[in-house]
């Protein structure tokens, strides 16, 4: 009797493998450029199945990129330093001592944290920043408060992104892991949003998807439901924006969403990193678990 129920069980573990095999067939030697923040970085259990999750997709033929952040320990490592941060647009004010702990902090703690957790699970993964062959180029940014420019100190702008380093590691077994910092032409690092980054790496290798994890389900029907949409197009993010249902923080995120996908890059995925196994389930099952956005 056991073993007919244990029969059942791997029959069961057949189906959702099956289940799988069309999108691991169309999904074939494809980029999937993956945005890993919020509390799938928090938590240690959350860290391990993401990064399970990345090295199967980059074992069974997938190319996955993935651009992280690290806003919690530059916070953390400021206020060891006795600094508080500050914020305008969403952005961290960045003077130079800040630049400095910033980059010392994600390209020396946390990517090399992750690096180390994908090797661990058997992939082989590279950490990598914007100053490692030019990868991203970019300039001061200026953003407009109060009906002005401002100088909020070294936030950047990405005006390139080297392809051809991405392309050689993606062909490889290399798995790139990406600091969200950016260099000019003078050879001064700048900190740049994690979310703008992973948008222009994929609209730069006109990736297949665009998969950004966060802290809610997904984009909902409306302010007052929590009924999740699990497919959009362009027209109707801008509509659910102009309705005030798209706010917040979310509104950068699916605009982000929207200039990717006419960069070329088939789909944008909004999910919740709190899942485990996210990626999978988004990927390989028919209706995902948050929201897509395409043309």
């Amino acid at each position: 009797m056991d073993m007919q129920e244990d029969i059942k069980k791997y029959i069961k573990k057949a189906e959702i493998l099956i289940e799988a095999l069309p999108y691991i067939q169309k999904f074939n030697n494809k980029t999937i450029v993956i945005k890993y923040g919020g509390n799938a970085m928090v938590s240690d259990e959350l860290k391990n199945k993401v990064m399970e999750d990345v090295v199967l997709l980059k074992y069974i033929g997938m190319n996955p990129i993935l651009v992280h952040g690290g806003g919690p320990d530059i916070t953390g490592a400021l206020k060891k330093f006795g600094k508080e941060s500050t914020f305008m647009n969403g952005l961290r004010v960045t003077d130079s001592e800040t630049m400095e702990i910033a980059q010392m902090v994600l390209v020396g703690k946390t990517n090399k944290e992750i690096v180390s957790i994908l090797c661990g699970k058997g992939g082989s993964a590279i950490g990598l920043c914007g100053l490692d062959g030019s990868l991203i180029e970019c300039r001061k940014h200026m953003p407009e408060i109060d009906g002005k420019p401002t100088d909020i100190g070294y936030v950047g702008e990405i005006v390139g992104i080297n392809i051809g380093l991405l392309d050689m590691l993606t062909k490889s077994e290399c798995i790139p892991v990406i600091a969200p910092i950016g260099v000019d032409s003078e050879g001064q690092s700048y900190n740049i949003n994690a979310d703008t980054v992973a948008g222009m790496v994929a609209s730069a290798l006109e990736a297949e998807k665009l998969m950004l994890l966060t802290d809610i389900d997904g984009i909902k029907t409306s302010l007052d439901s929590d009924e999740i949409i699990y497919h959009i197009d362009k027209k109707g993010i801008l509509k659910l924006i102009d309705e005030g249902v798209i706010s917040g923080g979310m509104i950068p995120k699916a605009l982000g969403g929207i200039k990717a996908i006419d960069a070329g890059v088939n789909s944008v995925h909004i999910i919740d990193g709190r899942i485990p196994h996210c990626l999978l389930l988004e990927i390989f099952t028919k209706s995902g678990i948050g929201t897509m956005i395409t043309r």
